[in-house]
């Protein structure tokens, strides 16, 4: 593999931050060429910018100026002389990076927000590495249109497996994808159980050390529902076709069931690095990303059928991606506003899926996708999630 140009979105975050260390492992295979961030950590982003001198560098928050007197800051710290990236600041930073010439484009963008970067890098013709699930599940049909074939390469742990696995045979000899879910930190529990768990303790998941919003979206199972549309899309599997199963452990990260009763799982120790260093180097394997399983001691895996009645989310799920149109990006975000009220305490745990399910009953839908459309949905799904979410609080106010 020659070495490849990335443009990295989201370098401050969970997935950005792992990227890079994968890129310092393998200099000779890839190179930063420009790097963006939402803003919450501009100290970080200079220093990353001096680290890999990027060409170009964004924020969607702050301004250029101070960009720029960070990352003198920290070149001056590191010893580096003489390096002035162009600067990018604003809400169409991230797009205007995701546009900028490369080998790969990663989104490691958290949210919805990723969809004007996630098609501004299609646009651009590069390979788009793609962790941020939102753009693709809200944009739909608009996404999977503007993508040419194998220009789309999943990051997500479960979906990069099954990438992996589909190498075992023909798509017509496909009868099923498995995707497997750690259970969260809830796993077992019933949804009466459900109703007094705490912010911080839905932030205490097993296996996975995320983002607040990915965390808590894999403690209502949210993000397994997200992930079923996600591969129904990236693969072309009918959403009947997708089941999900609960496993613990997070060693196998998903699986695909062919035709002649053959189950093929891609396994591996929980780490990211390895899902992240496989989109950049699609299709070809980095060298020593990730450490392999350990079979020098005794180890045990199970494997659960997942409790849909405490975790309803993957249902709600497949049932927006049904309905399609603009239902999966209301799914989104009448989520999000119901996970950022969770965390200002405004309403109990079991409300989260509770909200989304309100919102999407009474969502019209749209003719048509655009972003328009996705847009207007995302903007009257928060409204409104908003009023269900006061409603909620009030209740729980007067409950004796």
């Amino acid at each position: 593999m020659q070495q490849r140009k990335i443009v990295l979105l989201g370098s401050t975050g969970s997935i950005g931050t792992q990227a890079l260390d994968v890129v310092d492992g393998a200099p000779h295979l890839f190179e930063v060429v420009a790097l963006s961030a939402g803003g919450g950590n501009l100290g970080l982003l200079a220093q990353q910018a001096v680290h890999t001198r990027a060409l170009a560098v964004g924020t969607a928050e702050g301004d250029a100026s101070l960009l720029r007197e960070l990352i003198r800051d920290a070149a001056s710290a590191a010893g580096v002389a003489g390096y002035d990236p162009q600067l990018f600041a604003g809400p169409d930073a991230a797009t205007a990076i995701a546009s900028i010439p490369a080998d790969v484009v990663l989104n490691g963008i958290t949210g919805s927000i990723g969809l004007a970067p996630t098609l501004a890098a299609l646009a651009s013709g590069s390979v788009l590495a793609l962790a941020n699930k939102e753009s693709l599940i809200v944009g739909g049909s608009l996404v999977k249109a503007a993508a040419a074939p194998g220009q789309l390469v999943p990051v997500d742990s479960e979906h990069s497996a099954i990438a992996q696995c589909l190498r075992a045979g023909s798509r017509s000899e496909v009868q099923k994808l498995i995707l497997t879910a750690s259970g969260g930190p809830f796993r077992g529990r019933t949804l009466a159980e459900l109703a007094h768990v705490t912010p911080a303790q839905a932030l205490a998941h097993p296996t996975w050390a995320m983002g607040p919003m990915v965390t808590t979206n894999s403690a209502t199972l949210v993000n397994k529902g997200l992930e079923v549309i996600e591969a129904h899309l990236l693969f072309d599997v009918p959403l009947d076709q997708i089941d999900v199963v609960v496993h613990p452990q997070s060693v196998v990260h998903s699986m695909v069931q062919f035709v002649d009763g053959s189950i093929i799982a891609q396994a591996s120790p929980p780490d990211m690095k390895l899902p992240i260093a496989l989109g950049l180097g699609w299709p070809d394997r980095v060298a020593q990303a990730a450490d392999p399983c350990d079979w020098s001691s005794a180890v045990s895996w199970t494997f659960e059928p997942l409790d849909s009645s405490a975790f309803p989310a993957v249902g709600l799920a497949k049932d927006a991606a049904k309905q399609g149109s603009t239902f999966p990006a209301v799914f989104n975000a009448a989520n999000e506003e119901a996970v950022h009220a969770f965390h200002a305490g405004r309403i109990g745990f079991t409300a989260i899926v509770e909200t989304i399910e309100s919102v999407l009953s009474e969502h019209p839908g749209s003719s048509e996708l655009s972003i328009e459309s996705v847009l207007d949905a995302e903007q009257w799904a928060r409204a409104r999630a908003q009023e269900c979410l006061a409603n909620s609080a009030q209740k729980a106010a007067h409950r004796p």
